[in-house]
């Protein structure tokens, strides 16, 4: 009669970028580089993408490979998360 309504999470985004600075406490500065293709000029340019992320046991140190992923707003400008440190 009355079906049970299953909400569902969308996929959220996972990134990996580089650590570029430690600003406050339990947050971090991620920069994500993508290669795009120019429209007009018909060749791959690098975009880089800053993200306020944050960093909930403060593990993540300037030059680390983390692994970030979208969340709800946490701050003013935190949307994002660690998740894993790829690399130290």
């Amino acid at each position: 009669m009355s079906e049970v309504a299953v909400k569902t999470r969308g996929m959220r985004k996972i990134q990996i970028g580089l650590v570029i600075s430690q600003s406050g406490d339990k947050t971090v500065r991620v920069v994500v580089s993508t290669k795009v293709k120019h429209p007009l000029i018909k060749k791959f340019v690098t975009k880089k993408f800053k993200f306020m992320v944050h960093d909930e046991k403060n593990e993540a140190k300037i030059g680390d490979t983390v692994k970030v992923m979208e969340t709800r707003p946490l701050s003013k400008q935190k949307r994002w998360r660690l998740l894993e440190i790829v690399k130290h």
